[in-house]
């Protein structure tokens, strides 16, 4: 079977699983200049100012329905008719996520990879999974995962949570939370939990069994679109507070923004990346870019261990392509990459200010400038030092600690025990 085949079975089995849609990719087209951070997109969280997801009035809102944290200005997340938001699911899906029980050998959950403190991630250049084997892609933040259009570095293919969270149950190559094949015995661990023998059937009181693949996944993923990050001091800074910001980071915003430097193209709007869609979005995209990080070759390739959307698509133009992330929260998710082959972000604007990283020797030497299939957006600048820090002070502007240090995102076994 061919790779793009490999990518269209785990649709049908997850559509078989979740009655999910599968999505489509579109090649990298150049961002509208209406793409860069404009002061109509971002603004202060107040938590006292919660807007129900469709009215905008939480005291209109069904007391069982689900009401969105956020500024007035930014639009929910989508959320599938198969799998409607309400509270009880959503911590039904936080206690799941953090429970070990989900790892065969009890020793890891999906926090393991994915830590709160790090807008979960977990530090790692590559992930490690329950059965201590080494991913070739380095865990990506959860920051507004709800808003992505493809949940993955370089698969179009998995656009839904409720699709993406069976690549850790279930997924074999490479082994994660280790469950593939042995589904029954997660539901007997479950059921044995006085906790989820009464929760589940509250919440999908329609379902039998109650607990299933499609109900495990379907509250993980309330719970992970509930991960909004918008109180960073770019946020603050947004929304009316001149102080928010130093001087060095209002530096930085300019530099950012700047068509020299070309970041806002991937990097752009409310969730700082291109793959975006709210509850407003009409047409879906999803980008993916080579940025130069290896030209094995001189052809534009990649080490044959990771080489992107190539591997689904099976055309040599998608070579070394992965998707941008949002860069909200990127002070403390190094090392960076989907490979985590650069270690700070001194070093990864030094990556770009070059138009492509040079590896002199190994298997991997080439020079990233060079590749014939390097992004239209990474053509290289030049910074002063000052400049430099200028920038990285911008990015550390975006760090949101209100998110990082949210009880309603925190471990609720720790105080209970299992």
């Amino acid at each position: 079977m061919t790779r793009l085949g490999r990518g269209v079975a785990l649709v049908a089995v997850t559509a078989a699983l979740v009655a999910c849609e599968g999505g489509g990719a579109s090649a990298e087209v150049q961002t509208p200049q209406d793409a860069r951070i404009d002061d109509a997109h971002v603004h202060h969280h107040d938590a006292e100012r919660l807007d129900a997801a469709s009215t905008g009035d939480a005291g209109a809102v069904d007391p069982g329905a689900y009401v969105w944290r956020l500024p007035a200005d930014v639009p929910p997340p989508r959320v599938p008719e198969d799998n409607p938001m309400t509270a009880e699911k959503v911590e039904l899906g936080r206690r799941l996520f953090y429970d070990k029980r989900l790892s065969r050998n009890e020793k890891q959950a999906c926090a393991t990879c994915h830590e709160q403190a790090r807008a979960f991630t977990d530090a790692r250049a590559q992930a490690i999974g329950s059965t201590e084997q080494h991913h070739r892609r380095n865990s990506m933040a959860l920051t507004n995962v709800g808003y992505y259009t493809a949940l993955t570095w370089a698969n179009p293919i998995i656009d839904r949570l409720e699709e993406q969270a069976l690549g850790p149950l279930l997924g074999e190559t490479p082994v994660e939370l280790g469950f593939g094949g042995r589904e029954e015995e997660l539901f007997a661990r479950l059921a044995a939990v006085p906790y989820y023998a009464e929760a589940f059937p509250r919440v999908f009181p329609e379902t039998e069994p109650a607990i299933s693949l499609a109900t495990i996944t379907r509250a993980i993923a309330a719970f992970e679109r509930t991960l909004l990050s918008f109180d960073s001091p770019y946020d603050r800074y947004k929304a009316g507070d001149a102080t928010a910001l130093t001087e060095a980071q209002k530096r930085g915003r300019d530099l950012f923004l700047s068509e020299e430097l070309e970041c806002f193209h991937c990097h752009g709007g409310y969730n700082f990346s291109d793959s975006v869609a709210t509850v407003n979005t009409t047409i879906v995209e999803t980008m993916f870019h080579n940025t130069g990080l290896y030209n094995l070759g001189a052809a534009g390739a990649y080490p044959a261990t990771d080489q992107g959307l190539i591997e689904v698509t099976e055309s040599p133009a998608d070579m070394g392509r992965f998707r941008a992330v949002s860069l909200r929260n990127v002070a403390v998710t190094g090392p960076y990459m989907h490979d985590g082959s650069i270690e700070t972000l001194d070093a990864v604007v030094d990556h770009y200010a070059a138009g492509g990283r040079t590896i002199a020797d190994g298997p991997n030497a080439g020079v990233g400038r060079d590749s014939p299939l390097r992004s239209e957006f990474v053509n290289g600048f030049e910074l002063t030092a000052d400049q430099k820090a200028d920038l990285i002070a911008f990015l550390h502007s975006l760090t949101d600690e209100t998110f990082l240090h949210d009880p309603a995102f925190a471990d609720p076994w720790v105080a209970e025990g299992p």
